[in-house]
């Protein structure tokens, strides 16, 4: 399996995001945040649990879908949770080398350390207020794509 996930001066193609968020308030954040950003991204909106799964595991409609490079995923949302979605994903040995950060509004003990049980890369309490928002965004833009390397196959 080809995984296409590499340092940003290796990047030909546009980012592939996923956003697995149910709040239609933070989606249009997330995109204006996005839309601010130097790099290139496609960012793909699923808007509950049960709808990113199958777009990552390329169901119904989803069948024809891009794997993502990076997943921002929110904990509290209906018909399937977050923390579902993420153990689903790091079972699976074609996605578990994704990285999956969860961007959620909860601060609670027991969400940071079962999301980290899962094993999320990062889990980020989301910011209100849109210009610390863009800064989390941005921050997440250099470690994940100038910083991090990653394996180009597994």
């Amino acid at each position: 399996m080809h995984l296409n996930f590499l340092n940003m001066e290796d990047f030909h193609r546009p980012i592939e995001i996923l956003l697995v968020e149910d709040n239609e308030a933070d989606i249009v954040l997330t995109k204006n945040a996005f839309k601010t950003l130097t790099i290139q991204n496609n960012l793909n909106v699923c808007r509950n649990g049960e709808e990113g799964l199958n777009y990552l595991f390329k169901v119904g409609e989803y069948s024809e879908a891009t794997t993502p490079d990076l997943v921002l995923l929110d904990l509290n949302m209906p018909k399937t949770n977050g923390l579902e979605v993420l153990e689903k994903i790091k079972k699976d040995p074609k996605l578990s080398m994704v990285p999956v950060i969860v961007l959620t509004t909860s601060s609670a003990e027991q969400d940071i350390l079962r999301s980290y049980q899962y094993h999320a890369n990062s889990y980020i309490k989301k910011p209100i207020d849109f210009m610390e928002f863009i800064d989390v965004i941005k921050e997440i833009e250099s470690y994940w794509f100038s910083i991090v390397k990653m394996p180009t196959s597994i």
